[in-house]
């Protein structure tokens, strides 16, 4: 019992240390990111490389009749004159491109030769809810329609147009599924022998007009947006689901506290020989060390906020070791760049 005092009270401090319900900085885009190419090449990792020479560049939205992203790739040799037979990244991906119903709207320039199945991104909610709250590009508060729309164009290229699995980070010539913990191959001792994470979602160094990135950091730059890591997504997002779990544990320490004060009463009766109501050991013990253990929990989330907060991250990322392997930045297709 006096072990469980000990413990809530460890948590309490802890938790009063640390502020739990206190988020990631938040800054306009024009005091995190220098320009559009500091915003392409942070925001997403290294997915995009920001490219002056247009015509050997992508763009994330358009009004052509056909998608002229795929006369780019074909022009820089990365995809053969037949086109497109597979859709290379898989998350929620479909396993080949192909038209959508007339009900596809929000991604509507890919409606004839789509990776994303309409139900992925059949509205601008299912967008950015997508990948769980932690991935919302609000965090920071409402956006403007302006600078929002970018987020949505992005989010379409990504999930509808072929060309982007040309530029998979493990594309097919380095893949090996052994090393890929959502893979059905997956072997663990494999992985950790040859230092090995891949996966198939991940893209690396797609060039993007540089006019583009442009338009996007002039729409955005009085708008907010999480600062962590200098403005890069996915640290922002892991930092963000540190603190929801933590946040969660602190609520389970709440009822922890109510139930601890209820069980003190409990043995005192006991103790001042006032058996009705008194519970047995083996049920004191059933309190305490689910209790206990949700601590544990809590405690542990809280020490990786501050490691967070101190600049010294345990991951800085939600990606596994995503600069680990090898064959990292080779571009899937014909004629590697």
């Amino acid at each position: 019992m006096a072990a469980f005092v000990r413990g809530v009270s460890l948590a309490a401090v802890v938790l009063h240390q640390v502020g739990v319900h206190a988020s990631p900085e938040c800054k306009r885009f024009d005091q995190i990111y220098d320009d559009g190419k500091d915003l392409c090449e942070t925001m997403w990792g290294t997915a995009f490389k920001y490219e002056t020479n247009e015509a050997s560049a992508y763009t994330m939205w358009f009004f052509d009749a056909s998608n002229p992203n795929t006369a780019t790739a074909q022009s820089l040799g990365k995809l053969p004159p037949g086109g497109h037979s597979s859709c290379e990244l898989q998350y929620y991906h479909k396993q080949a491109p192909g038209p959508e119903s007339d009900n596809f709207t929000a991604c509507h320039p890919w409606k004839n030769n789509a990776c994303c199945a309409g139900g992925t991104v059949e509205t601008l909610s299912k967008i950015r809810d997508a990948y769980g709250p932690e991935f919302r590009w609000d965090r920071c508060g409402p956006m403007s329609q302006e600078c929002e729309r970018f987020f949505v164009q992005e989010s379409c290229l990504y999930e509808c147009d072929p060309n982007a699995g040309l530029y998979r980070k493990y594309n097919s010539t380095v893949y090996d599924p052994r090393c890929d913990k959502d893979a059905t191959m997956y072997d663990a001792n494999y992985s950790k022998a040859n230092s090995c994470s891949m996966n198939t979602w991940e893209m690396h160094r797609m060039p993007i007009k540089a006019s583009y990135c442009d338009a996007w950091y002039t729409a955005c730059r009085k708008d907010h947006f999480c600062a962590s890591a200098e403005g890069d997504y996915f640290s922002c997002a892991a930092e963000y689901k540190v603190l929801g779990k933590a946040a969660e544990l602190k609520d389970q320490l709440n009822s922890t506290m109510i139930e601890m004060a209820r069980l003190q009463d409990i043995v005192a009766q006991s103790s001042n020989g006032e058996p009705e109501g008194a519970l047995s050991s083996g049920a004191i013990a059933g309190i305490v060390v689910p209790s206990l253990v949700a601590i544990a929990g809590f405690v542990c989330s809280c020490y990786l906020i501050r490691r967070e907060k101190m600049g010294k991250p345990l991951f800085d990322q939600l990606k596994d070791d995503r600069e680990q392997s090898g064959g990292a930045g080779q571009s899937y297709g014909v004629g590697q760049a």
